[in-house]
């Protein structure tokens, strides 16, 4: 315990490290920064700490704007309901005016394994929270279950990080700044699977065509 709170202290090898190497060779960028921010991306991630969006794709300080949470999720619009997403996706849209809107899912997500496991008919919930947040992808776990009935747990979970992906794409358009965006081609949204297996990186368009009609609603 101790080594890894060692880590974080601000005189530590790994924080000397960040500033020799990037922060100090990177000061007109870093001045910069303090004035204003302007990221192209507003990114959604997993918080699972295998799979950092900066790392995947390389991102520096002011290129995106990242919210990270249990499987990636986007909720439909509400403004009483899940308003840590709502403020994230409106403070990027609208203030920081990100020109693509990017939900990236990944390989091995215990978020989407936890949301095929719930049943039909299941008990009570018995989490206080991982529950009721993963269910935000039902739709998606209703459609592998119907249309893939005989792959296995595995199979059908890796389709369901795509899936789900989808879901929250259709459910970003439930908000109304975003879709206004969109319609008026300034805003482009993309989902994407993240493979830290196989070493894959998948990345797909939005499809209106395609979107579940509910997001619009």
């Amino acid at each position: 315990m101790k080594f890894w709170i060692l880590k974080l202290e601000p005189d530590s090898d790994e924080f000397s490290a960040f500033a020799l190497k990037f922060a100090r060779k990177n000061d007109t960028l870093f001045n910069a920064l303090a004035k204003t921010q302007s990221p192209k991306f507003l990114v959604f991630a997993c918080s699972d700490s295998r799979v950092c969006p900066s790392h995947i794709l390389n991102f520096q300080p002011g290129e995106a704007f990242v919210v990270r949470n249990i499987a990636n999720m986007v909720p439909p619009f509400d403004q009483k309901r899940h308003s840590g997403v709502g403020a994230a996706v409106e403070y990027a849209v609208v203030h920081l005016k990100v020109e693509n809107i990017l939900v990236i899912g990944h390989s091995c997500c215990g978020g989407i394994k936890g949301l095929m496991s719930i049943e039909d008919d299941a008990a009570p919930p018995q989490s206080d929270f991982i529950h009721n947040w993963v269910k935000i992808g039902a739709q998606a776990r209703n459609k592998v279950k119907d249309e893939h009935k005989d792959l296995s747990d595995d199979d059908q979970c890796n389709k369901c990080e795509k899936e789900a992906v989808n879901v929250s794409l259709g459910n970003l358009l439930s908000y109304p700044f975003v879709r206004a965006e969109v319609v008026k081609n300034k805003l482009a949204i993309r989902g994407a699977h993240y493979n830290f297996v196989k070493g894959t990186f998948d990345l797909w368009e939005l499809d209106f065509k395609t979107t579940p009609a509910y997001a619009f609603s």
